[in-house]
């Protein structure tokens, strides 16, 4: 399945390498950051938090100026200087001693952060066909989090809130990891260039954003992706540890493990997922995911309602409820970027891996702000059924895009049939 999931191009491949060697440094940081600001920097938790979103802030201001950065120079042109400013602002943080410094870091990895992902999105689409895009979205996807799980169990092992050093350490290791996939993407001249001027008999567009937004297949699409992470990944961080630990009453190592759970769903699941929907509707698909998504928060309600009675079946819930939405995430991660790309033209490529990755973004403003309170109501009960309700709505949403795509567009032409073999002709007597 590995041989069958890997790029035909050598160029993408070592493009996938650079996933994982820069996931590996991420994961040893990704945990870790409000601790660090809080525990060893001294910064408070509101003030902590307020750094955190404010990158978060900026990343979304900026994102569609990397889109249309890419459009006009080239992915490679935007992603390499944005690795290299993203390394020096991670390892910056080694350094941040108030809210102020901590601020300024902030804005420099967001500012290197906002055009990283829909650039190398970019070039993978430019380095893969259509038929095994796919494949190669989806096996990106499990390499950078099995290295978010490799880097997350190497730091767990090292860092100490009592050795300031021992953060230093990983922070200066994960900007050495950005680095990486900087090196590679110098190492291959040839790709990465402006797209625009290879469609045949064009010119450049001038519509820009405008252009993206009136392609009525794709704002469907981004009104999916907005319901579904909004009530899909933007309530991990937030809506699903404080359900867990407030309401199911479980301790913060059940959701640690309940994360793990989820990473090794991923790196399991993934190339088997990838095999199996190939050829297949990715609106089905899509709207396959929504339905995951929802039975996992439901899996979440039911640990909190039994958590009074069993704390272990409480715990088990909680697990579970993580290992379901990886299966979802398996499903999610090869589609939507193979349906961006279907969609997208080469002069307008980078903005519509923007737009894309800025529903993540949007998402991931709203649904920390709406979690706390829905929790807070009816023994977050509300807040269950809000989630399971939305993702839901996202599946209805999903099987309504189908009639405004074509069926290559849909991935039900992706795999041609099998060539027959030609029976020889009888010879005359």
């Amino acid at each position: 399945m590995l041989r069958r999931a890997l790029p035909r191009r050598p160029e993408a491949r070592r493009m996938l390498a650079g996933t994982l060697l820069s996931a590996i440094g991420r994961g040893l940081t990704l945990p870790f950051l409000f601790i660090y600001l809080t525990d060893v920097r001294g910064l408070t938790d509101t003030r902590a938090g307020l750094v955190i979103g404010w990158y978060g802030v900026v990343t979304l201001a900026l994102s569609p100026l990397g889109g249309t950065l890419i459009d006009r120079f080239g992915a490679r042109w935007v992603v390499v200087p944005c690795l290299v400013i993203e390394a020096i602002g991670t390892g910056s943080l080694a350094l941040v001693h108030s809210t102020g410094s901590a601020l300024l870091v902030m804005t420099v990895i967001a500012i290197g952060s906002s055009a990283i992902w829909s650039g190398q999105n970019t070039i993978l689409a430019s380095l893969t066909d259509d038929g095994e895009r796919q494949r190669v979205f989806g096996l990106n996807f499990a390499l950078l989090n099995l290295g978010i799980g490799i880097g997350g169990m190497t730091s767990g092992a090292i860092v100490d809130t009592a050795r300031p050093a021992s953060f230093q350490t990983i922070y200066l290791l994960d900007a050495v990891s950005y680095l990486m996939p900087a090196l590679i993407l110098l190492t291959l001249p040839g790709i990465g260039h402006r797209l625009g001027h290879r469609s045949a008999g064009t010119g450049p567009s001038n519509g820009g954003y405008l252009t993206v937004l009136r392609d009525r297949p794709f704002r469907r699409l981004v009104i999916f992706g907005l319901v579904l992470t909004t009530c899909g990944y933007a309530q991990v961080e937030v809506g699903f540890a404080a359900y867990a630990v407030r309401v199911a009453e479980v301790s913060p190592r059940v959701v640690a493990w309940a994360l793990a759970a989820n990473t090794v769903m991923i790196v399991l699941a993934q190339l088997l997922v990838i095999r199996r929907i190939e050829g297949r509707s990715r609106t089905g698909a899509l709207a396959v995911v929504g339905a995951v998504f929802a039975t996992a928060w439901l899996v979440l309600g039911v640990a909190g309602v039994v958590s009074t009675g069993s704390a272990l079946v409480a715990a088990l819930c909680v697990v579970a409820c993580s290992a379901i939405f990886g299966f979802g995430e398996t499903l999610l991660s090869p589609v939507m970027p193979a349906l961006t790309n279907a969609l997208a033209t080469d002069e307008l490529r980078g903005r519509y891996n923007a737009m894309s990755s800025m529903i993540f973004g949007i998402s991931g403003v709203i649904g920390p702000v709406t979690a706390g309170p829905l929790i807070g109501a009816a023994d977050g009960m509300v807040w269950v059924a809000v989630v399971v309700g939305g993702c839901l709505a996202a599946s209805l949403i999903a099987l309504s895009l189908r009639r405004l795509l074509t069926v290559d567009q849909d991935g039900r032409a992706t795999v041609a049939p099998p060539t027959p073999t030609p029976t020889p002709a009888p010879t005359p007597a």
